[in-house]
């Protein structure tokens, strides 16, 4: 294809559409830019140009045309959508779609709801708080527990996360609530190892997939990504563990 097959405008709205889906949805910032060039490059744009952050992306595709800015609110980790996006990226390189069906097929996976609903996801972190609850060297005794504990923890963090769009408020509010409860469950006698119930029910907490991407950014030369995740990542756990210590130093 050729840049004069396409209006530019609509090249533009394609790529930074599917650069905003894959940061929103937990994708690399330098994965974000490769992609964007990718798909202005299969439209017949040879130089275009992105700047990408956690919380906004500007692109311009010449000298001529101004840069174009998208916000970027909220985030959140849905991989499937990522893999979508690449598989647009792919058709697109290979020709098969033009910007208004791009546009459309983007569109429809950002109005799409979440690979795994919250019902699916809050199963996975209760059982999984028991699953590191064990690796951790707790015992089986405690692992109902663990998962009663690990998944009244996940749901607060999604309530009050709703409730106060602040992320600090919200991790350090669910793992407060997941240290009252492990001791409360201690002191009834339903939990034995309260720091090990601990222990597991945060970690569906744990910024894991930030922390690495922060780290990925840093690697591939993105300092002020890499630094802002890493600060985002270092402040969520910073809260977590807040929580918890608020409720160990009455113990």
């Amino acid at each position: 294809m050729n840049n004069h097959s396409y209006p530019t405008p609509e090249i533009i709205e394609v790529c930074l559409l599917a650069g905003k889906l894959m940061m929103q949805n937990g994708a690399e910032t330098y994965r974000v830019e490769d992609t964007m060039s990718r798909i202005a490059s299969a439209y017949g744009i040879s130089q275009s140009h992105s700047y990408v952050t956690p919380t906004g992306i500007f692109f311009a595709i010449n000298d001529s045309e101004p840069a174009t800015l998208i916000r970027i609110v909220e985030r959140t980790t849905d991989l499937h959508k990522v893999t979508e996006v690449n598989s647009i990226s792919r058709k697109i390189s290979t020709g098969d779609l033009s910007p208004r069906a791009a546009v459309k097929e983007l569109s429809e996976i950002e109005r799409g709801p979440l690979r795994y609903s919250n019902h699916v996801q809050l199963m996975a972190a209760a059982l999984s708080s028991g699953c590191f609850m064990i690796m951790f060297g707790g015992v089986w005794r405690d692992f109902p527990a663990a998962v009663l504990c690990g998944g009244i923890g996940f749901a607060a963090v999604q309530y009050f996360h709703r409730l106060v769009k602040v992320k600090f408020f919200s991790e350090f509010s669910a793992s407060f609530l997941i240290g009252l409860l492990a001791a409360l469950l201690t002191i009834v006698g339903w939990g034995q190892m309260m720091d090990k119930i601990i222990i597991g029910s945060v970690m569906p907490l744990v910024p894991g997939l930030l922390i690495t991407n922060a780290i990925r950014d840093l690697m591939s030369g993105h300092l002020v990504s890499g630094l802002s995740k890493g600060a985002d990542a270092c402040l969520t756990s910073f809260g977590i563990g807040a929580g918890v210590a608020v409720i160990i130093s009455y113990m």
